[in-house]
């Protein structure tokens, strides 16, 4: 299949995913036994003042009515007034990607750089006592609770050693915000200072969420190397007398990150759902701890708007993983 038409046909699935994916939400968020009208108006509010405060949003019409209104207002780019925040969600998403997304894309290349050489070594030294180990911690790694995880981190690091702070973003006044990505932010003002404290702050929660990913990664490594190693390719190059090191660096290497990379967009969603808790344990100002907030106040408007972001950046990351993979390995595009 040429690669263009494989990202139009990635495009037609866009809507029909979404859609689907905001209908099971929408159903689910409304057979919660709690009222979003009495919680809007307010615990000291009258019975009269719910009635308002339900029609005002909506909540006294049938389902189907409100999710087709509710599809209308998305189609125009209104996603709602956050009932917690009294703000346009679309404002509050958008403050909050940002930290999300800087804090997933470190994960994940702190997975990559753990994962992939640990990986590569358990493939080409297969069944031996560093194999062994390294599948033993790789599946310790994927079975660890994260909040637990993120709990431990912090009694070692911040409590006991004092190294690295507890929780928050940065130390004082953010940098002048050009990108929202607190690291590049400072960079580009020049300011090192908060370079190191932006720095400092985002290395617990990464690394909370890098540990596990990096175990995904170090299984998909270790059996794309393997497969790569049998491959008739591979079997060629041997017979032909090249050197080990060229045959692992030039083929296997390729093509155990092309088996690899197909697992990416698996990996970005396992760390998109991770950052509900470590951004809740972290008090990161993302868009898990939004999702958080937003449940706990059964903010419909809120979560739905989450589960379109997310669902949205997901589906993008997907395509571009496809991208990536046959950039890597053409044939995939045959």
């Amino acid at each position: 299949m040429n690669w263009l038409s494989m990202i139009a046909n990635r495009l037609l699935w866009f809507v029909p995913t979404l859609l689907g994916l905001l209908a099971i939400v929408f159903v689910l968020s409304r057979v919660v036994p709690v009222d979003p009208a009495h919680l809007a108006a307010g615990e000291q509010a009258s019975s009269e003042q719910v009635q308002r405060v339900r029609a005002r949003f909506g909540f006294d019409k049938p389902l189907p009515v409100q999710f087709i209104n509710y599809l209308r207002d998305v189609a125009t780019g209104d996603l709602g007034t956050s009932h917690y925040t009294q703000r346009p969600i679309v404002d509050d998403l958008a403050s909050r990607l940002p930290a999300t997304l800087e804090l997933i894309l470190t994960a994940l290349l702190l997975a990559a750089l753990l994962g992939i050489p640990l990986g590569v070594l358990c493939g080409l030294y297969r069944h031996s006592w560093l194999d062994h180990i390294l599948r033993v911690i790789s599946v310790s790694g994927l079975a660890v609770a994260s909040f637990w995880l993120a709990m431990q981190l912090q009694l070692l690091f911040s409590m006991r050693l004092g190294w690295l702070p507890l929780a928050g973003r940065i130390e004082g006044f953010p940098p002048d915000m050009i990108t929202g990505f607190l690291l590049l932010d400072a960079l580009i003002s020049g300011e090192g200072d908060l370079f190191a404290s932006a720095l400092r702050h985002l290395a617990l929660p990464a690394l909370t969420l890098a540990l596990p990913a990096a175990a995904s990664v170090v299984r998909f490594m270790r059996n794309g190397v393997i497969s790569a190693i049998h491959s008739p390719s591979v079997a060629y190059q041997t017979a032909m007398g090249f050197p080990r090191w060229l045959i692992v660096w030039k083929y296997v290497l390729r093509l155990a990150l092309s088996t690899t990379v197909t697992q990416l967009g698996l990996i970005f969603g396992f760390l998109l759902a991770g950052t509900v808790v470590v951004e809740t344990v972290f008090d990161w100002p993302g868009l898990g701890g939004y999702a958080v907030r937003s449940i706990l106040q059964s903010d419909y408007n809120a979560v739905m708007g989450f589960t379109l972001c997310t669902g949205a950046l997901v589906l993008v990351i997907n395509l571009c993983v496809d991208v990536l993979q046959i950039a890597i390995d053409p044939r995939g595009s045959a």
